[in-house]
Formats: structure tokens, C-alpha cells, sequence
């Protein structure tokens, strides 16, 4: 069994992933949200995760495992953000220098790391130069890929994202692939249920919201037949309706009534998703238990995580690398 380090562990998603191809188990656990935190430990029940800030972590701390995987704050370098990297106000883009810290302490076999597409191309290519000369120094090697979980996950999100991951052993990494792409069979009616109603809570409403938006959705919606699904955009200042027949990507602000909210339009009018049509978005189980929290926590919670299914199709071809490794 392979053991995992888990930082900006947030609810898991990156673990569960991990944890599906039953050759892996997470034994540490760090995420600084004490909401996301009680998720975590409510489906990992072995493991009390560590609330500390990152930066107050000592090395020492860590246990020796074999991989290390998180998915660092990506607000600092996000489209739907101020793009700001290392120089972001908050410190959020710093925080990958915390996880160099551990690496070089504890140098795991292997590590994987999930981001927003844009790191990338963020500051012209100067931001992923630092993260991966960071990786070189360490001795690693390092692939990395944009995947999107609609063709690498079968699940009916639009949702690119980077993912690095990076070996201590050449072998190991020569032996790894990257994972090939799914047929999507998934639809929006397996993870949205467009023929119940749900909670009023979720419903818009004349007058719920600051400004026209419920006047703007109306209009927007306006002829389109209730009983075909449908899934809408709220953008900033206009409606846009989802024509590939998947969600767009979710995001931590779902919640909100404002900018960046997936709407759905049934016979019983125009609504939010619910938390847990968004967890089903991206891939986790029914099993996945979520804890009585505010519905904004909960939506923030999904909308940081990741889409589970990519990370179990990159999981299996990293486990395949290491034991092949071993058998050489």
C-alpha cells in the first residue's frame, strides 16, 4: 500500500482519487479550512487532518510516505481571479514554495499537483518557469498536462485543468503515462435531477437578488421548452446558455447570486444547482457524506475541489509507474 501526504487537502478529492485504485491510503492530511476539514475527516475517518497554517508546519511533522499530492490555492493565478501568482496580495501564490519545503524534507517517490490551466501561461510563462525550475532543483522529473474531466473523467463538466506530477526515481517516471481519454457517457440528467422539485432556497425569484437578474434569466430562458434540460451561465452581466450539454465549470462562488452561477431551468422555474448536484459534478460517489453546513461552505468546498474520476485515471498510471518500477 502506498502511503499519501495530503496538502490543501481540502475535502479530499484528490485523495479519494487516489484512494479508489485500493493500492493507496492517505495517512496525513493538511488543510488550514476548519469547514473543509470536517468534510475531510467525515469520509476519511482515520485520519485527524492537520488545521495548521502550511507555513507553520514543521518539516518533521510530515511522515515518510511515498507520495505527495495537492492541489495548492489557484485563486493567484485563476482567469476568474485577479491573476496576480506569487504576487498576490493574500500570499496565495507563494504557497507552492511551502510545498518545495516539504519535498526537499521528506522527498516523496512521487508527487502530484492540480491547478487552473492559466498557470501555465501566467506572467508569459514566467510563473510555471519557477515552479518547475523549483522541481529540477529538488531533482525531480516532471511531466505535466492539461486534462479536462468532460474527455478524461467521463463527467459532464467543462473543466480544463493542469496536472503535474513528478517522480524522484528516472525509472519511475520513464514507466509512466499519461492517462488516454474516456468516451463521455455521462449527461447532465445523471448528475442534475431535472424532475423534482428542490428546496425554495434554490429557486430565483423576483426581488431575492440585488439589481435584474432574475429579470435578465427570465428573459434569457424565455421560449426555451422546461422539459428538456438545459443548463444556463450567469456571466458577470448576461445569460448564456450551455449549448455543449455539459455544466460549465464550476466554481467556489456557486453559491452566490451573483457572477459565475450554473442555473437550471425545469417546469418548477429557474434555479441553482444544490450542493450536492455540484459534488455530483465532479465526480464524487453518493457515498461521499457531507456535513450539516451552510450551503455556501458547501458550494465553496465542491467548486475548489477537483473532478475525482481524472484524478483515479492519472492515480492508476502513477501506481502502474511505481510498481513497475519495483518489479525492475
Amino acid at each position: 500500500m502506498y502511503t499519501i501526504a495530503s496538502f490543501f487537502a481540502g475535502v479530499g478529492g484528490i485523495d479519494l482519487g487516489f484512494e479508489q485504485t485500493n493500492k493507496c491510503k492517505t495517512i496525513y492530511a493538511n488543510e488550514f479550512d476548519s469547514y473543509a476539514s470536517e468534510t475531510f475527516e467525515k469520509n476519511f475517518p482515520d485520519v485527524k487532518v492537520d488545521q495548521r497554517d502550511i507555513h507553520d508546519v514543521p518539516e518533521k511533522d510530515i511522515p515518510n510516505v511515498d507520495i505527495f499530492i495537492g492541489g495548492f490555492p489557484c485563486q493567484a493565478f485563476s482567469i476568474a481571479g485577479y491573476r496576480r501568482g506569487f504576487e498576490d496580495e493574500k500570499g496565495r501564490g507563494n504557497l507552492f514554495f511551502e510545498l518545495v519545503r516539504m519535498m526537499k524534507a521528506k522527498k516523496p517517490r512521487v508527487a502530484l499537483f492540480e491547478n487552473v490551466k492559466n498557470l501555465v501561461s501566467h506572467d508569459k510563462g514566467n510563473t510555471f518557469r519557477v515552479i518547475c525550475n523549483e522541481l529540477e532543483k529538488l531533482g525531480y522529473y516532471y511531466t505535466y498536462h492539461v486534462l479536462n474531466a468532460m474527455d478524461y473523467g467521463n463527467m459532464a463538466q467543462n473543466r480544463e485543468r493542469i496536472y503535474i506530477v513528478a517522480f524522484k526515481n528516472k525509472k519511475d517516471f520513464i514507466k509512466f503515462k499519461w492517462a488516454k481519454t474516456v468516451p463521455l457517457t455521462t449527461t447532465v440528467k445523471d448528475i442534475i435531477d431535472f424532475t423534482k422539485k428542490v428546496d425554495d432556497r434554490f429557486y430565483y425569484t423576483k426581488g431575492k437578488y440585488k439589481g435584474d437578474i432574475y429579470e435578465r434569466l427570465v428573459e434569457a430562458t424565455k421560449g426555451d421548452d422546461p422539459k428538456n434540460p438545459a443548463i444556463y451561465q450567469w456571466r458577470r452581466k448576461y445569460v448564456r446558455k450551455n449549448k455543449s450539454g455539459v455544466v460549465p465549470t464550476l466554481t467556489a462562488n456557486q453559491g452566490e447570486g451573483g457572477h459565475n452561477v450554473c442555473i437550471v431551468k425545469t417546469k418548477y422555474g429557474l434555479r441553482k444547482m444544490t450542493p450536492q448536484e455540484c459534488f455530483n459534478t465532479q465526480g464524487f460517489p453518493k457515498t461521499f457524506l457531507l456535513p450539516k453546513q451552510s450551503d455556501a461552505r458547501l458550494y465553496k468546498q465542491a467548486g475548489n475541489s477537483v473532478c475525482v474520476p481524472v484524478i483515479h485515471n492519472i492515480a492508476e498510471n502513477i501506481v502502474t509507474a511505481l510498481s513497475d518500477g519495483e518489479d525492475s
